[in-house]
């Protein structure tokens, strides 16, 4: 018969998967319970950039430590999980979008990430299917991209190497005070449950404060080498700041396939799967004014999926503020492929009463508690 679980975590995403492992590997039960099938949600619609941030400090601190945990784990993948050491290219249009290239240039370099200026011409050289000229950009070495879905796989399938337990296909309806309860009344006690439902999460942890933010994709078909690095516009970080109008921008990925992912997009308030046909005709407009070969390439697939986004731009991590044995691990947005081993780690952290390697605050539940009282 099999031992109850130490922790069950509801949610069997990216950010899911990096618990189970994390946990795991410490030598705890772990239960996985998700109502799909492993990474079926947002972990299924994403993009898989590792990329390091700059919005806030807390921000780069929570990228960085996972950027380099996934570099530390690059050796062990395998030829699924497409991990590739592309790098970014922040490209600039104008003389104040090179202002901010030189301010993230600086940020970079101060805080040990390697980066480079690059001029017009080596934009161009670097990337020749962009328009020309650009004003310049910079690249950031150290960044990669995943393919989502098997990197989650791989990530559980460790897990379950190390004894972690996964049901899928069933909903978790309610959960805290260490049970757990399933859609057909079946109820699952541990000392912890991890919710890490991504943008259902405040379904099951009333008062965090997550909503679904949604995006479109484009997937062409294979053209091997066209394009070599993460490819993204300045004003991408100006549309990822709107939190009240739609927005596009210009976000292109190589894959190992050789085939292009396109994006961006961003909506609040559409919580319909449905492709928005003005959302992506402005999306791949957009695209076109950066790299105008993409019009000649042929698309194979277009999706949407849910970025779970929290007001300020960081996940929630750690203790839900109503109930110590709930731990909350979601509200990623965008990066949850990028945050989520650093993100198994401080939960790890908190479970087994260890000192994190960065500071916890910044993403604690509890913050928002706080920024209600002070409105």
């Amino acid at each position: 018969m099999n031992k109850p679980a130490e922790v069950v975590i509801v949610g069997a995403g990216i950010v899911g998967a990096a618990c189970a492992l994390e946990l795991s590997t410490e030598g705890l039960r772990v239960l996985v319970i998700d109502e799909g099938f492993p990474g079926a949600g947002s972990t299924g619609a994403a993009m898989g950039h590792i990329v390091v941030m700059d919005d806030s400090e807390a921000q780069f601190a929570i990228t960085r430590y996972s950027q380099i945990l996934w570099d530390d784990m690059r050796d062990q993948f395998p030829a699924s999980v497409e991990f590739d050491a592309c790098g970014t290219l922040w490209v600039a249009i104008d003389e104040e979008e090179m202002r901010e290239v030189h301010r993230k240039f600086h940020y970079y370099r101060e805080r040990g990430v390697n980066a480079e200026i690059l001029d017009s011409q080596q934009v161009h050289d670097a990337e020749p299917h962009l328009r020309a000229p650009l004003a310049g950009g910079l690249r950031v070495p150290g960044d990669s991209v995943v393919y989502p879905p098997c990197a989650a796989d791989f990530l559980m399938q460790k897990a379950r190497a190390l004894g972690a337990r996964v049901i899928q296909g069933q909903p978790v309806i309610a959960i805290g005070k260490g049970v757990a309860r399933l859609a057909d009344g079946t109820v699952f006690a541990a000392g912890f449950i991890i919710n890490a439902a991504g943008q259902s999460a405040p379904k099951l942890s009333p008062g965090i404060n997550i909503k679904p933010r949604k995006g479109h994709l484009v997937i062409t078909d294979r053209y091997p080498n066209f394009l070599h690095h993460q490819v993204v516009e300045l004003s991408y970080l100006k549309s990822a700041h709107s939190f009240t109008a739609d927005s596009v921008a210009f976000n292109v990925q190589p894959r190992k396939t050789g085939q292009i992912l396109i994006g961006s997009s961003r909506q609040y308030g559409s919580e319909n799967s449905f492709v928005d046909e003005s959302i992506l005709s402005r999306m791949l407009r957009r695209a076109f004014e950066y790299m105008p070969d993409l019009n000649f390439l042929s698309a194979i697939r277009v999706w949407t999926g849910f970025r779970p986004a929290t007001p300020d731009k960081l996940p929630l991590i750690g203790p839900s503020p109503h109930d110590p044995s709930v731990l909350v691990a979601a509200g990623h947005e965008g990066l949850g492929i990028t945050t989520s081993l650093a993100t198994a780690k401080l939960i790890c952290a908190q479970i087994l009463g260890q000192r994190p390697a960065i500071p916890i605050q910044p993403y604690l539940p509890s913050r928002q508690m706080a920024a209600e009282a002070h409105v």
